[in-house]
Parts: structure tokens; sequence; C-alpha cells
């Protein structure tokens, strides 16, 4: 039977996806769009004093095309203040504006496959640091799930444990060609959510993030072993930008 590798987890995370009702806010008065925008800028305040005392973090991105039109990407030490926090956000009056279009809810992940002898990873400070990350507010962000492939041959929980670690190797290789234009954040989903990891990536500029997915779709790992679910890509948005963004 192969051999399970070990990971190591860290924050709790949530992707929740909207669309704005934008006929409902148009027929809403000037005096009650403007509480909703008010009350939305002091939930994204109290996220950013979180993020400030290193218990969590978030970004807010608006997503381009008809998926939905907003992304909130919550980070938070255990799942209860995960829920915490998308309750407190379905309560303010600007949710009743918006539609649910997808959610996303799992566990920054780290695999140990790239883990030396007797060296205990969990240890190290920067493993720490990318357990529970602070989201770049970098100009742009996709989102997607995926799934390792289980057909046939093409079966990745049957392959040893030594073949994937080779296979993760390489594939790393090409991530770090990356360094400093993509920022990458692995969540595990297993027992959490449809797939079984999500990806969501970070960039300066757009076009590197479909460079390094299509060079990737080129690793072994990828081109054999992945599954995709839905891309979702977008532009940021900042607390000072939202009211701009939501006037009519």
């Amino acid at each position: 039977m192969p051999e399970a590798v070990e990971t190591m987890d860290g924050w709790y995370c949530l992707h929740d996806l909207r669309t704005i009702d934008w006929t409902s806010w148009k027929l809403a008065s000037n005096e009650e769009r403007q509480a909703a925008i008010n009350e939305l800028q002091q939930l994204v305040s109290k996220w950013e004093d979180v993020e400030s005392s290193k218990n969590g973090s978030h970004a807010l991105y608006r997503i381009t095309g008809q998926k939905a039109d907003i992304i909130f990407m919550i980070l938070r030490p255990t799942m209860e203040e995960l829920q915490e926090v998308e309750t407190a956000f379905n309560k303010s009056t600007f949710a009743a504006y918006t539609v649910p279009t997808y959610s996303y809810v799992s566990v920054v992940e780290l695999s140990k496959y790239m883990a030396k002898g007797g060296e205990d990873p969990e240890q190290n400070p920067e493993i720490q640091a990318r357990l529970k990350p602070t989201l770049p507010k970098w100009n742009h962000i996709c989102f997607y799930p995926m799934d390792k492939r289980r057909q046939g041959n093409d079966n990745w929980y049957m392959l040893p444990k030594d073949d994937r670690s080779k296979l993760m190797y390489e594939h790393s290789k090409t991530g770090r060609k990356y360094a400093g234009k993509i920022r990458q954040i692995i969540t595990g989903s297993m027992g959490f959510d449809d797939w079984e990891w999500g990806v969501t990536l970070f960039a300066h500029d757009v076009l590197e993030i479909k460079k390094l997915v299509y060079e990737m779709r080129f690793d072994e790992v990828s081109a054999r072993y992945a599954e995709f679910g839905a891309f979702f890509v977008g532009n940021i948005l900042k607390k000072e930008e939202i009211p701009s963004y939501l006037q009519i």
C-alpha cells in the first residue's frame, strides 16, 4: 500500500465569492447605500486590525467575468473564527445586496515531501510563516480548486511515495522560476469541500499567472495527474476604493 505523505496545516481559509444585485442596489436610497458602504469599510478595518496583530489575514478583489463580482479570502486560526467572519458579513447591510455564487473551505497546507531525514520542518520559522501567511495585496488574484487524478494507470494515490516526491520536486522547480512575480497559497480541503486543494495565486502582472499555469501544465505531475475546477481571476479592491466601485 503506498505511503501517505504527512501534511503541515496552518490557518483555516474561506474563499467567499459574491455577485452584487445591482438592480436592488440601484433602487436603494443614497442614504441606504452610504450606510452599507460605511459598514463594509468598518468590517474591512476590523480585518486589518486582526491582520496587524498577526491573528489572521484577508484579501478583497473584484472578479472579472460573469462568475462573480467580488471575492473575499479570509484566513483565521480556527474554523470557528472563520465562521464568525462569514456570519458577520452575512449580517451586514451590504450582504443583503449580494448573492453567494461560490465558496471554498480549506486550510493552509504544506506537504513533507521535501523534508530531510531527522528534520522537523514544523520547527522552522520560515515554514510557520508560510502556514500562517499575511496575504499579499498585489494587483491580481487567481483562485481555482484542483484534484489529483485517480484513473487507471494515472492514479496519483497508487504511486510510491518516492515517485510522488520526485514529481513534486520537478513541479516546484517551475514555480521557483516565478519567485517575486507570483505568490502562491496552497490550501488543503479533503473532508472540507468538493475538491482536494485550492490554489490561490497573487501577481503584480496578470499575464504572469497565465504563463505560470500554462508552463506547469507540461510538468508530468499536472499533465498526467491534475484535474482542475473553475478559475476565478480579478483585480484588487482596496478599502478606500469601495465607495467608487459601488457608486451609482
